[in-house]
């Protein structure tokens, strides 16, 4: 008895020494048995050991599982070691369509509290498309460093955000040299004049910047991106729009486009206007031109069933009180258009949801590129967590979980530029890679952080850029904070 205590005992002190050290990067980190998700749409395969130097992924090797004493006596040896065994190692999460926050509504949000759910939920690259330009651009620098723990951050200046807004070709051609000489990664085009935009998308191409455009209820659409060689459509506006016989939505004499309340309410009435032949020209144009298509289906989805967005499980201990301030019904903030919300409005969002998942299924039959986004921080939905959804949503839609991995992971990294270099897990390629207690291809649910004491679902550890990350270490310091600003609302509350 005392012999197996001692074994157990030295087993105890092997795995302590040799277990990373949450945001530290290693010069040799090993996972060890893992079952490997690539996110190239195949099946998953393992259990193989992942050995990653610095930031690059240097080997992937089967393991020897007809002896355990040989096999561990065989393997590449290294610094630290993660055992995997149980486990589904997948890329880190690519979020193609987030913002920056530190303030919502003019109160201020702690940073820390954005960042750190993105990265316990697995998301180790985002896509900024929409902030403080210059501030973001700094947290970019901080986070390439290690300096600060975050994902990896790609920065799309909003073009019309700065004042003042061009109003001509000349503009906007001075607008989108002065985001390259900032350091911008791309650009996203947002209520644009189709001058404006055809001189914005040359002079980005001329210098390199992907766009990334959110059509609204304006006169370009998805023709115009298909026209200049746009990235990603961005949510859907612009796509249905392309395929209304008359080119005009039925909308009442009263509709304020600027009223949000109207222009959400009616935003559920679109995809019914839509001729389904034309749409089909329009999808079948989009991938001939290489268009993608990151459609944040989570978004949306409060419009549907507004109790529900108000009533998720993960907003007891996870939605900052600045965040549930900003998102209950009030026009000053965007995206709080819950005014005199109907079971007739759900209904319409209800048919726009179908035929919207049926649309992108037809682009996907096409052999277009679907990404995963979440737009959070908007419309009842936390960071992360929309995203963990819209893959949920994704599903609903009829893809396979395995598309749905291959559209947060692979799809994503094609729409940024960077599949070369993450999206898969591949020699070769920078280590960007989590580790999750469960299977997300039989339940994407398991991505989730933790939400309860002793919950054995979750990502384990999540690392970007060689950096580890221990996710729930990562949830509880955020459960923490928004206890803590709770508290002190109370507090001030009483006085």
């Amino acid at each position: 008895m005392k012999a197996v205590v001692v074994v157990l005992l030295s087993v105890a002190a092997i795995w302590a020494q040799t277990r990373p050290e949450s945001g530290k990067r290693y010069p040799r980190l090993a996972i060890r048995n893992a079952i490997i998700e690539d996110g190239n749409g195949t099946p998953a395969a393992g259990p193989k050991d992942i050995i990653i130097e610095n930031n690059r992924i240097v080997s992937i090797v089967g393991v020897d599982g007809a002896s355990l004493e040989f096999g561990r006596a065989n393997r590449l040896k290294a610094d630290v070691e993660i055992d995997a065994t149980g486990k589904y190692v997948l890329p880190g999460l690519i979020d193609a369509h987030v913002h920056v926050q530190d303030e919502r509504g003019g109160i201020p949000q702690p940073l820390d509290y954005e960042l750190k759910i993105w990265l316990s939920c697995g998301i180790t690259t985002v896509r900024d498309v929409g902030s403080d330009t210059k501030k973001t651009l700094e947290l970019r620098a901080k986070s390439a460093a290690g300096e600060v723990a975050a994902p990896r951050i790609l920065v799309y200046p909003m073009f019309n955000a700065q004042h003042p807004v061009p109003t001509n070709g000349e503009q906007a051609r001075a607008r989108i040299r002065e985001y390259k000489a900032m350091g911008a990664d791309g650009v996203k085009l947002l209520g644009v004049y189709r001058n404006v935009m055809e001189a914005a998308e040359d002079e980005a191409h001329k210098l390199g910047l992907p766009v990334a455009h959110h059509a609204g209820v304006e006169e370009t659409n998805a023709w115009d991106d298909i026209k200049f060689g746009t990235r990603s459509i961005e949510h859907w506006y612009g796509i249905p729009d392309a395929a209304i016989p008359d080119g005009v939505q039925n909308f009442p004499a009263s509709y304020n486009y600027d009223n949000e309340t109207d222009r959400f309410r009616y935003a559920g009435h679109l995809w019914r206007d839509a001729d389904p032949k034309r749409l089909t020209e329009v999808l079948t144009a989009m991938v001939k031109a290489n268009v993608a298509w990151v459609p944040t289906l989570d978004i949306y989805e409060a419009s549907r069933d507004l109790e529900r967005a108000q009533n998720q499980v993960w907003f007891k201990e996870y939605l900052h009180p600045t965040l549930e301030e900003f998102f209950r019904p009030n026009p000053k903030n965007h995206g709080s258009y819950f005014l005199g919300w109907t079971s007739n409005d759900e209904v319409f969002w209800k048919e726009n949801y179908r035929i919207w998942m049926s649309a992108l299924r037809e682009f996907d039959h096409l052999g277009g590129t679907i990404g995963s986004g979440d737009d959070a921080g908007f419309i009842y939905q936390i960071y992360g967590f929309g995203l963990l959804r819209d893959l949920e949503l994704e599903e609903e839609a009829g893809f396979n979980p395995i598309k749905v991995i291959q559209h947060v992971t692979g799809n994503n990294a094609r729409i940024l530029g960077m599949e070369d270099k993450i999206g898969s897990v591949r020699v070769g390629y920078m280590a960007d890679l989590i580790v999750v207690n469960g299977n997300p291809l039989e339940n994407i649910k398991v991505l989730y952080p933790q939400a309860e004491p002793g919950q054995t679902t979750g990502v384990e550890w999540t690392i970007k850029d060689g950096y580890v990350y221990h996710a729930p270490t990562l949830a509880k310091e955020v459960r923490e904070m928004v206890a803590k600003a709770k508290a002190e609302r109370r507090s001030k509350s009483t006085r």
